[in-house]
């Protein structure tokens, strides 16, 4: 029973919520159908002569019969609209615009794939550059360290070389010296 009850809840709810949201506009068959309801009322209400009542019962018959009479003659005007409209003519021109449409995302596909290459292209030059660079990184490293090796090797010959001057000018002064006392011993 609870089962039941629920399913109830659920269609009411479903009908409130189809009635609470907002009206759409009416459909072109919509609002041909209105009109000829109205034309038929209209009729109705004109062949229906002075007396607004329905009471009687030879003018009611004869108005049920009028609209009757209105509504077959609407539907036959209808299918009468319905023939003359050329098929044809609107399934090619359907299937034109079909083609058009296809031909478009053919190109829009086309363009997805151009553009998606190029993303992979640049997305594979980023990578390389970035391969580049810290392959270059490296080598730079490397350069800097040689260098630095250099530089030390180059200071401690500087050093060297200032110890080997003053070894040389010491040297100098000696034999300068010796030769002076040998030259004086001599005489």
């Amino acid at each position: 029973m609870s089962s039941l009850y629920t399913r109830s809840k659920e269609y009411t709810r479903n009908r409130k919520s189809q009635s609470d949201s907002p009206p759409s506009s009416p459909s072109p068959i919509a609002k041909t159908l209105r009109h000829e309801r109205l034309s038929r009322l209209d009729a109705a209400s004109s062949t229906a002569g002075t007396s607004d009542s329905y009471g009687d019962r030879p003018s009611g018959r004869s108005s049920a019969y009028t609209r009757r009479e209105n509504r077959l003659a609407a539907l036959s005007s209808r299918t009468e609209d319905d023939s003359s409209r050329d098929y044809k003519k609107l399934y090619e021109s359907a299937l034109a615009e079909n083609q058009k449409l296809k031909s478009k995302l053919q190109d829009a596909q086309v363009e997805i794939v151009d553009i998606k290459s190029k993303l992979d292209k640049v997305a594979q030059q980023k990578q390389e550059k970035t391969s580049d660079r810290s392959s270059m990184l490296e080598m730079e490293k490397r350069e800097k360290r040689a260098l630095e090796r250099k530089l030390s090797e180059m200071e401690e010959e500087m050093k060297v070389l200032t110890d080997l001057k003053s070894d040389n000018q010491r040297l100098k002064d000696e034999n300068g010296a010796l030769i002076r006392v040998i030259s004086k011993l001599s005489k």
